[in-house]
C-alpha cells in the first residue's frame, strides 16, 4: 500500500475556527462584531430618546437568530447533507419571515416613538441597506462552517493515516511472530509423521494465514465474509497448538448481507488475540473463545466471550494496551459517534462487544 503524505500545518487561526477550547471566544468576536455593525447603520436613529437603542436590539436579536438558525440547523441538516436546493429555500423563507418580523415589530411597538421628519423614501433606502448589510453576514457564517468543516475533515483524515500507518508497521514487525511459527512448523513436522492429511490440512490453513496478513491487510476495505475464515484460520491453528482449547464462530455466513459486507481488516484482530492469550488455563481445565457475528439494518454486531481462569483475579486494565487503545482510537477516526463498545469483565468470562454502521 502507498501512503501519501497529508502535512497539515496548524495555525492560530484555524485553531481558533475550529478548536472547542475558543469556541466561547469565538461566539463573543463575533456577536460583538455584529453588534457594532448594527450600531453603524442609520435605521435606529429613526426613534427618540431610548427608544433608539430598544429598536436596536430588538434588530440585533431577530438577525443573531437567523444567523443562528442558519449556522446550526440550515447548515448542517441541509447544505452539508448536499440539499442545496431545499437549504436555499429554507434560507429564503427565514430570511423574509425574519424581515417581515422586524418591520411589524417597527409598525406596532415602536411606531409612536419615531420621528416624524423621516421620509419615506430615505426610511425604504435605510431598510435596503440594512438587508444588504444582513445577506453577507449570513452568507459569511455559511462559509465559515464550511471552513470548519474542511479543517476538522482534514485533521481528522491526516490523523488516521497517520494512525493506521503506525498500526500496520507495528503489526508488520509482529503479524508474524517467530515463536508462533515455530511451534506451528513443530506441528506440522510431528503430524507429517503420525496424520499426513492433518498436516496438510494445517499447511494450508497456515498459508491462508499468512495470505490474508500479507495482502489484504493492505487494502482499505475487505469483505467480511473475508475477515471471518482469518479469524477462523486463526483460531483453527490456535487449537491445533492447544488440545485444552475450543472455539465456535457464529456468523450467517450463507446470508447475502454478510457477503456483500465490507469493513476495514482486522478490525476484530486484536480482540481476538487478547481473548486466545487470556482465555490460557495453566491447571489444563478446557478454556474456549466464542465469536458471534451478525448484520441487521446496516449495523453490524460483532461479540466475542473467552473463558477466564477463576482462580486468578484479572482486572480490566490487564486486558488493556496499546493494541486496544489503537483499536478504540481507530474506531472513533473510522467511525466518530456511530460505534459502540463495550467490554465486560466477569468471574469466569470476559466479554467484547462491538457495534459498527455498515
Amino acid at each position: 500500500m502507498k501512503y501519501g503524505s497529508l502535512k497539515f500545518k496548524e495555525t492560530l487561526v484555524m485553531d481558533f475556527l475550529v478548536e472547542d477550547r475558543f469556541k466561547v471566544r469565538r461566539h463573543l468576536l463575533f456577536l460583538i462584531f455584529f453588534f457594532f455593525l448594527m450600531y453603524s447603520a442609520r435605521f435606529w436613529h429613526w426613534y427618540s430618546g431610548l427608544y433608539q437603542y430598544y429598536v436596536l436590539l430588538f434588530v440585533y436579536v431577530v438577525l443573531i437568530t437567523m444567523v443562528y438558525i442558519n449556522i446550526y440547523v440550515l447548515v448542517p441538516k441541509f447544505f452539508f447533507k448536499t440539499r442545496y436546493i431545499t437549504y436555499l429555500i429554507l434560507l429564503l423563507i427565514m430570511g423574509v419571515a425574519g424581515l417581515n418580523m422586524i418591520s411589524y415589530g417597527f409598525k406596532f411597538f415602536f411606531g409612536d416613538f419615531r420621528v416624524e421628519n423621516i421620509k419615506k423614501e430615505s426610511e425604504k433606502a435605510n431598510l435596503y441597506e440594512g438587508i444588504l448589510m444582513c445577506i453577507p453576514i449570513i452568507m459569511t457564517t455559511t462559509t465559515v462552517k464550511l471552513l470548519q468543516k474542511w479543517i476538522t475533515d482534514t485533521k481528522r483524515l491526516t490523523e488516521l493515516n497517520n494512525l493506521t500507518l503506525q498500526m500496520e508497521l507495528n503489526e508488520l514487525r509482529n503479524q508474524i511472530n517467530p515463536h508462533f511459527l515455530f511451534n506451528m512448523l513443530n506441528n506440522v513436522k510431528a503430524l507429517t509423521r503420525t496424520d499426513p492429511e492433518k498436516a496438510s490440512a494445517v499447511i494450508v490453513k497456515l498459508s491462508e494465514f499468512l495470505r490474508y496478513q500479507l495482502y489484504e491487510n493492505g487494502e482499505e476495505k475487505t469483505l467480511l465474509i473475508s475477515e471471518i475464515d482469518f479469524l477462523s484460520n486463526f483460531l483453527n491453528l490456535e487449537k491445533i497448538r492447544r488440545e485444552n482449547f475450543s472455539f465456535t464462530i457464529n456468523a450467517e455466513t450463507e446470508n447475502r448481507t454478510i457477503k456483500s459486507t465490507f469493513i476495514p481488516p482486522n478490525l476484530f484482530t486484536t480482540f481476538v488475540e487478547n481473548a486466545v492469550k487470556h482465555s490460557l488455563d495453566i491447571s489444563s481445565k478446557m478454556c474456549y473463545v466464542k465469536i458471534n457475528i451478525s448484520v441487521e439494518n446496516k449495523i453490524l454486531y460483532f461479540t466475542c466471550t473467552n473463558s477466564m481462569n477463576p482462580s486468578l483475579t484479572v482486572s480490566n486494565a490487564n486486558y488493556s494496551g496499546l493494541g486496544l487503545a489503537n483499536i478504540k482510537r481507530r474506531l472513533e477516526l473510522l467511525y466518530g459517534h456511530t460505534f459502540s463498545l463495550e467490554i465486560t469483565s466477569g468471574e469466569k468470562e470476559y466479554t467484547v462487544n462491538l457495534k459498527i454502521p455498515v
